[in-house]
Formats: C-alpha cells, sequence, structure tokens
C-alpha cells in the first residue's frame, strides 16, 4: 500500500465547537484558536515525528509560547493568561487530539517549579513561566515507588545551607530538554505514629536544558508511544541544591505554603493533573472517532462503503457517544476545582473514566480499520499506543479506584 492509498494527511470534518453549562465566548474563541493550531501546525509535525520516536521540534514549543499557552493558569500580575483549569484542559484537549505529548508539554509550564521560599525569586519565575522560558520535569516515581509515593527512598541531606540529593529515580518526562527538574526527596524518617508521607520535601534541580546537572545522570526508556519528548531514569549521586530550592508544591499550586507539607501540595498538584489527563485523553478518543468517520466512508466491500453496515455505523455512535459523555465530565470537574472544591474523588473518577474510555475507543477505532489498522500507515495505532498510556500515569487505574472506595467506605 502505498502512501496516498493511505489518506493519512486527509482530516475529518470539524466537530462541533464547545457546547456545555460553562461555554461563553471568551473559552469558545480559545478553544477553536487552539484547535487550529492543532490540525495545521502540530498534526503534520506529530505525522512526520512519532514513528521516528522524535522530539519535536523546539519551533512548536515556541510557537505554543508565542501564544501564551504555558502561562494559561498563571495570574496577568505575573505575566500569565490568568485563566482556570477549564481552560488549561480544553486548550490540551485540541491539542493532544494531534499528538498526545504536545498537550502534555504544556503541564510543565503553569507554574511549574516556581514554588521557592523566596517570594521575589517566585514571582521572576513565574514570569519566566508564562513566557515559555521556564519550562520543566517532574521526578516523582521510583523503581520501587510509583503508585505508592509515599514509599519514595531517594535521600535529601543537609548540608549547612545546601541539600545533597541521593538516589534513583524513574519517569522523568522531558529531563534533559527541561530547565529544570523537580525531585521528591525524603528530608527524614516518620516519626512513630507519623503518615508514612511525612518528611517527602520538593526540591528544584536547576540545570541547562540539552544537559544533566554534575551528580545525575539519565538513561532513555524506550517507551512504546507518548513519543515526542524522552522519558528518563535517574540516577542522583550527590546532586547539591541549596536551600533557597527546596519547594513549598509541585504543579505551580498557588494554594501550597510552606507549612502545608510538600507532600500534601504534591496531593493537591495531582487533582489538577488527572483532570489534565482525563481532558488529554478524550482527545485522544476523539482523534480516533474522527478518523473512523472518514474511513468508514472511503473504504468499501461488497460494493459499498463499510459505513453503510449497520453494525459499524452503530459501532461509531457508541464511540461517539463516549466521548462526548467523557468530555462533560472532566468540564464538570475542572469547573469544581476553579470554583475552589477540592473534587478529590471527582478528580479520580474522571480520570479514572476518560482513559478507561479512551483504551476502548481507540481500540474499537482498529477494528473498524481493519488490517490497516493494525499498520503505522493510519494514525489510529498511534492513538491506541498512546490511549493506553493513560491508565497508568498520574495513578494507575486501580489507583483511582482505590481512592474513589476509600472515601465510600472504611478503608481496611
Amino acid at each position: 500500500m502505498t502512501r496516498s492509498d493511505t489518506r493519512r494527511d486527509t482530516i475529518a470534518p470539524q466537530p462541533p465547537e464547545l457546547a456545555s453549562p460553562w461555554r461563553t465566548e471568551a473559552r469558545a474563541s480559545l478553544q477553536a484558536e487552539a484547535r487550529a493550531f492543532a490540525r495545521e501546525t502540530v498534526l503534520p509535525i506529530a505525522d512526520e515525528l512519532d514513528p521516528q520516536k522524535a522530539q519535536m521540534p523546539p519551533s512548536l514549543i515556541a510557537a505554543m509560547a508565542a501564544k501564551g499557552w504555558f502561562g494559561i493558569t498563571i495570574p496577568q500580575e505575573h505575566g500569565g493568561l490568568g485563566l482556570g483549569v477549564f481552560e488549561y484542559c480544553l486548550v490540551s484537549e485540541e491539542l493532544a487530539r494531534s499528538w498526545l505529548s504536545v498537550g502534555s508539554i504544556l503541564a510543565r509550564g503553569q507554574g511549574l517549579g516556581t514554588q521557592t521560599l523566596d517570594p521575589e525569586r517566585r514571582a521572576a519565575l513565574m514570569r519566566r513561566s508564562a513566557k515559555g522560558e521556564w519550562i520543566g520535569s517532574i521526578s516523582l516515581s521510583e523503581p520501587n515507588a510509583g503508585s505508592d509515593l509515599a514509599g519514595v527512598a531517594t535521600k535529601a541531606v543537609r548540608e549547612g545551607d545546601t541539600w545533597v540529593l541521593t538516589g534513583r529515580k524513574r519517569w522523568a518526562g522531558f529531563a534533559k530538554g527541561a530547565h529544570f527538574i523537580e525531585v521528591l526527596a525524603r528530608t527524614r524518617e516518620p516519626k512513630p505514629g507519623e503518615s508514612r508521607s511525612a518528611g517527602l520535601e520538593p526540591f528544584l534541580v536547576v540545570k541547562q536544558p540539552g544537559t544533566f546537572p554534575e551528580g545525575m545522570k539519565g538513561r532513555v526508556i524506550d517507551k512504546i508511544g507518548y513519543h515526542g519528548f524522552e522519558t528518563f531514569e535517574l540516577d542522583l549521586e550527590g546532586v547539591r541544591v541549596p536551600e533557597s530550592d527546596r519547594l513549598t508544591g509541585l504543579y505551580g499550586d498557588q494554594g501550597a505554603d510552606a507549612d502545608s507539607g510538600g507532600f500534601a501540595a504534591v496531593q493537591r498538584g495531582l487533582n489538577i493533573a488527572r483532570v489534565h489527563t482525563a481532558a488529554r485523553a478524550v482527545g485522544v478518543a476523539r482523534a480516533a472517532v474522527e478518523d473512523c468517520q472518514l474511513y468508514l466512508q472511503e473504504r468499501e466491500q461488497f460494493g459499498h462503503p463499510i459505513g453503510d453496515f449497520q453494525a459499524l455505523r452503530f459501532a461509531l455512535a457508541d464511540m461517539a457517544a463516549e466521548v462526548t459523555q467523557a468530555r462533560a465530565f472532566w468540564q464538570q470537574v475542572a469547573h469544581l476545582l476553579d470554583q475552589g472544591e477540592p473534587a478529590e474523588s471527582e478528580s479520580a473518577m474522571v480520570k479514572l473514566t476518560c482513559t478507561e474510555m479512551a483504551v476502548r475507543v481507540t481500540n474499537q477505532a482498529m477494528q473498524l480499520h481493519g488490517g490497516n489498522g493494525y499498520t503505522t500507515e493510519r494514525r489510529v495505532e498511534r492513538y491506541w499506543r498512546d490511549a493506553r498510556l493513560t491508565t497508568i500515569f498520574e495513578g494507575t487505574s486501580e489507583i483511582q479506584r482505590r481512592i474513589i472506595s476509600d472515601r465510600m467506605l472504611p478503608r481496611p
């Protein structure tokens, strides 16, 4: 089969614009801008680079920065757009529809790596973050601490005004290309009666993009999908961090403070991250639906487009209904977070629901494409690979079920 037969350069008709109880003209305009950028700029790059497992070009990141998207949730007084979780997820869904990693890179801004102890430095870093000049990586997990973040073993030992970090971290996305890496480390062992998370604090490891700092080595993890930026396992052998770079929170959490505890701030940030993941999963699943919409009209068997067969039409209808339902759910939870609600159970529910939906829908999309779906000639295999990851990162589906059930029933 030749490339011209695959119709990879064809894009499905525009889906309906934002329609929900939370629709405003400003949000509809933002959505339209992001959708056009995703289709015209991101999709051709993804089609070229994803099969090569290549990284997104700096020019693409610069183009997103020019639109202010790395500062969607940063207050206007710090150079950001001053918008909420809703708008952040709205843009991310559109970008993820073309390439999941592009919808993800926005999370490396949004005030990440700015929660330092010095308010003046914090404000300066916020301005850089809003401009896309302070893009980071988050290093929480370890080989033996993923779902159980309280099991983090990386040590942070204080020597005067410096902390010395030693340990091994895993799943640090964009670690080499970033301006900094946020590392979760243990400053002390829990005291009797304390939570296992006691003593865990995030630290800011500042570095030059394209390098690792002294005392750190990185090994690229070969992933089956989620291409666009590299993901690393990191060895920390005496990485030195000044006390001024001990953080009070992650994910640019504006509600974090030095007295709340670093681990508690991590948990708050994870609620936003889970809704963000839900929106990205919806974007990937929507891509699969739109590609199937075209393919069912393009592919002919028995003298008819296969879209004439009721079984396939109904499968597409079910897929579209699931995507629409999932989108409404992430919008609802994003609205709750913007209203200041903790929404911990809801964040777990929406992450669980939307990501599992994305796996089902992209799997069905491959089935509707038949043999052509099991080739790299069609985008649908990319959607399937990327959707599978969404049920794992930011907390597996099993962890989301545990969070939900623990708030419904007494803990064992």
